[in-house]
Formats: C-alpha cells, sequence, structure tokens
C-alpha cells in the first residue's frame, strides 16, 4: 500500500486489521456493546505538558530507535511476556494483529524499540504513511510497568512523526464508557480530533473535530437519532 493510500484510509476513520483497511462504528465487551470513536492527532499543534515531559526524562536511561519492522524472536518473546502480564483481550501474537494468515506485509511498517542496555523491553509498531503514522501495537516487559512504557511509546511516536514532518498521527479509537482507552488522549488532548461518521453517512469524508467529551456526547447522541 502506497504511503498516500494509508494517508486517505486514516483520513476517512478507517484503520489496520491484519492486511486490510476496516472501520467499525460499535465493539462488544463482556456482551456489552459500546460506541467507538476514532482519533487523530494533530502533530504541529502538539504541546507536552509536565507529566508528558517528566515522563520522556525519567526513561532518558534507556535508549531508543526507530527501524523497519521484522517479526524477529526478541518481539515474539517480548509479546508473549505482556500478553500474559495483562487483564484484558489482546491478540493472541504479533502475527495474529499484523498478518492473519498473510505471508507478506502491503504496509510500510516500523517500530520503536526501547532497550535497557541490549535487552528489548518495549516495542511500539506503527505504520509510515506519506503525512502521517498510525500506531498499530505497543507492548512492554512487565517488569518495566512502573515506567509506563505504553505511554512513553505514544510519545515517541509523535517525537517520530515531528521528525518526519508528519501532519498526523493516528492512534486507533476511544470506546465511550469503557475506559481502558483513554491513555490514548495522554499525549496531548488540545491537539487531538475526533472523526466525525455522522456527517454525510451515505458518503464518505474526511470530517474531523476538536476532541472533548462534550463533542463525543454530542456524535454519541446524533448517531442514536440515525439507528434509533
Amino acid at each position: 500500500m502506497r504511503g498516500s493510500e494509508l494517508d486517505e484510509f486514516l483520513g476517512l476513520g478507517c484503520f489496520r486489521m491484519q492486511q486490510d483497511m476496516f472501520t467499525c462504528r460499535y465493539v462488544q465487551f463482556n456482551d456489552t456493546l459500546y460506541g467507538v470513536h476514532w482519533l487523530r492527532i494533530v502533530v504541529a499543534n502538539v504541546r507536552f505538558g509536565a507529566k508528558q515531559s517528566r515522563l520522556l526524562r525519567i526513561n532518558q536511561k534507556y535508549s531508543v530507535a526507530v527501524v523497519p519492522f521484522r517479526l524477529t524472536s526478541e518481539i515474539r518473546s517480548l509479546y508473549a511476556l505482556y500478553r500474559n502480564s495483562i487483564d484484558f483481550d489482546a491478540p493472541e501474537s504479533v502475527e495474529a494483529c499484523l498478518l492473519g494468515k498473510s505471508t507478506i506485509n502491503v504496509f510500510d511498517t516500523r517500530v520503536v524499540e526501547i532497550r535497557d542496555g541490549n535487552t528489548l523491553i518495549a516495542a511500539g509498531i506503527f505504520d509510515n504513511g506519506d503525512r502521517s503514522i498510525a500506531g498499530i501495537m505497543n507492548f512492554y516487559h512487565p517488569d518495566y510497568r512502573k515506567q509506563s512504557l505504553g505511554k512513553l511509546l505514544l510519545l515517541l511516536k509523535i517525537n517520530y512523526a515531528r521528525q518526519q514532518q508528519k501532519d498526523y498521527y493516528y492512534p486507533g479509537y476511544i470506546v465511550s464508557g469503557y475506559h481502558k482507552f483513554d491513555y490514548k488522549l495522554f499525549a496531548c488532548e488540545a491537539a487531538t480530533e475526533v472523526y466525525d461518521d455522522n456527517a454525510n453517512a451515505d458518503e464518505w469524508q474526511s470530517i474531523w473535530l476538536p476532541f472533548s467529551w462534550d463533542t463525543i456526547a454530542d456524535l454519541n447522541a446524533v448517531r442514536e437519532q440515525e439507528e434509533g
């Protein structure tokens, strides 16, 4: 997939699933249906505050590199440790998330590696477009949980997007009433936008609104009127 094509899909509220692009309005957790809202961060508008700056500072002792993604035994082992330590659903493996049954990756995929000495302690996988990046997976060694490496990877991806002069970073979605995804607002809520999937429902358009919880409530209300 060309970078310009990825940019276009992301701008229409679509996201990667294995080797395809998809979108949705709802997800189900524990037999309950929740509303989905897709986010993007306007890179030029990001300003890190005290919490973000502190997180970057306390983790300066670790080395960081952004490299082309390769599915190595090191990546597999780290993800297995991470998955065994969490209390929520996650893909069975990195392969299951990125490839499914495919043996070819059509995306330009990169990974942010965080290392303590020679040991890989966190990995943030993302797809690279011409004007944007899309965060796909973040995982880390459970022994480093107190370092908030998942949130750190969000900041490092934004720093990469800045360096590469990208316009947008797409971190995925948040879920109304299900707060496990709210960490995606950590980087800079003021620079975050939410996709309006209610506008011109018969013809997809790239319409994004400044994020606020009031905006989420308004989008939910319109959605309920349309579907109820």
